[in-house]
């Protein structure tokens, strides 16, 4: 049955949430303010989840930012009225995947939210309840996340995980010492130095600035006990052993080498490249080495720097991108071409204009199966070039669609409540993890227009039975 005009309309509006979804996180970007951009987002979620609200919950089975994910699961908590049981049913088991997925302290700031709010239904306590009860350490949350556990066992009206976790919550005078190690640890540690080293780093960091313990010392003691992450935030600024760099994933580890000073990437030039090509393998799986001559138009303008709060990401992105379009193209088949006309990907950094027509002109002449363009989508050097381009290549030039061509946005534009697109030709996704591209060309598909609502629900009903396990 052909789509009704009504239906193209839904699937672009659930299109334009999802490319929202994927990239906002309601921050300062390089255009945009933090309350324009919390603003626009707000009204993006209501809308679709008034209008679509069986689509809206299908989002948690997307590559969607942890962000939107939970704002996602609070509006449907908190709007809970407006669901049949049919669809109450789906969006629990939906909420609960996703609760599972998301970092721990994610999820705790999302119940102090729903605490604010006022949101004590029995649908809520009973996600808390649940997703509380699968945490494997009652004792580790308890230390490391004493507020957020506090505030959600109190919320939810819940017993934490056994009586000495809650007397170390709640009443924390009763007893002299725990059973527990972590939590006794905690309780020495307010007058014992040796014991802030048997706690998580990030609640020993406040134990050692109380002690007064030298940096580099603390760092040197906490290294086995700190997590991957932690490590790479330290490396390099307080001299902690070195993290794994070839096990980080694909835009972290990006983001990580753009932060270095141009002189200690080039001294540490193969095992940063190493790195990120073992990442870009890992994130393309089973199909590296499947797309063919691919071209890339890679944005490293002076806008790519983000802002103070993101700093450098959409250039990162655009890195990121760059080393896994190399491990998805055929060998010896890829071309990239940064903006700037730069040549070494590791020394890229945020500068001048953005002449994505000519770039895109020149990755076009190189004859490619595939076109990516990373861009934040403000073509200026001149102006509305690339969509030229774009506009007279598809038709006129390559009707057939040999090539394909899609657009990858990590920006959000919070006056045009979704990404910036440079033709309507184009299919334009949101990205805010390279290592989520293919998946993203997948979806980008959809907003070609030449797909409608049906393809659209067949889609999203795939991904939830992956996402939920039932495929």
């Amino acid at each position: 049955m052909a789509d009704t005009f009504s239906d193209l309309v839904a699937a672009e509006d659930v299109l334009l949430f999802v490319n929202a979804a994927v990239t906002a996180t309601g921050q300062r970007e390089f255009r945009a303010t933090a309350d324009e951009q919390r603003l626009s987002l707000g009204f993006l979620h209501a809308y679709v989840r008034v209008n679509y609200r069986p689509l809206y919950a299908a989002s948690l089975a997307l590559d969607i930012n942890d962000h939107n994910a939970a704002l996602v699961v609070e509006n449907l908590l908190r709007h809970a009225g407006e669901a049949t049981p049919d669809e109450k049913r789906l969006e629990g088991r939906l909420i609960a995947a996703r609760l599972a997925a998301l970092p721990p302290p994610r999820v705790y700031r999302l119940f102090a939210a729903l605490r604010a709010a006022r949101v004590n239904n029995r649908r809520t306590r009973a996600v808390m309840r649940d997703w509380l009860a699968a945490r494997p350490d009652p004792a580790h949350d308890a230390v490391k996340y004493r507020a957020g556990l506090k505030r959600a066992a109190r919320h939810a009206h819940l017993r934490p995980g056994t009586a000495e976790v809650g007397d170390f919550l709640f009443a924390p005078r009763r007893r002299a010492r725990y059973d527990d190690p972590r939590l006794d640890a905690h309780r020495r540690a307010r007058h014992e130095q040796g014991a802030l080293y048997e706690l998580p780093f990030t609640v020993a960091e406040g134990f050692a600035a109380r002690h007064g313990v030298p940096r580099a010392v603390f760092l040197e003691r906490m290294a086995p006990r700190m997590t991957r992450l932690e490590r790479l935030r330290a490396q390099g600024r307080d001299g902690p052993p070195a993290a794994d760099l070839a096990a980080m994933p694909l835009t972290r580890l990006a983001l990580y080498a753009l932060s270095l000073g141009f002189e200690e990437r080039a001294a540490r030039r193969a095992e940063l490249t190493g790195a990120l090509r073992a990442a870009a393998r890992r994130a393309a799986g089973p199909h590296a080495g499947t797309w063919g001559r691919v071209a890339a138009v890679l944005d490293d303008s002076y806008s790519s720097y983000g802002s103070g709060v993101k700093r450098r990401r959409p250039l990162a992105v655009a890195l990121g991108c760059h080393f896994l379009l190399e491990a998805l193209a055929a060998p010896g088949g890829y071309a990239p071409l940064w903006t700037s006309g730069a040549t070494d990907p590791l020394m890229v950094r945020p500068w001048g204009a953005t002449p994505l027509g000519a770039r895109v002109l020149d990755a076009l002449g190189t004859g490619p199966e595939r076109l990516l363009i990373v861009s934040d989508g403000w073509d200026n050097a001149p102006p509305g070039l690339a969509g030229e381009v774009l506009r007279v290549w598809r038709s006129r030039l390559d009707p057939e669609r040999r090539t394909s061509v899609t657009h990858l946005n990590p920006v959000y534009d919070a006056d045009g409540f979704d990404v910036r697109r440079l033709a309507p030709s184009v299919p334009t996704a949101g990205v805010r993890d390279a290592e989520d591209v293919p998946s993203l060309v997948e979806i980008a598909q959809f907003a070609e227009g030449r797909t409608g609502l049906a393809e659209l629900r067949a889609y999203l009903d795939r991904r939830i039975a992956l996402f939920l396990g039932d495929a």
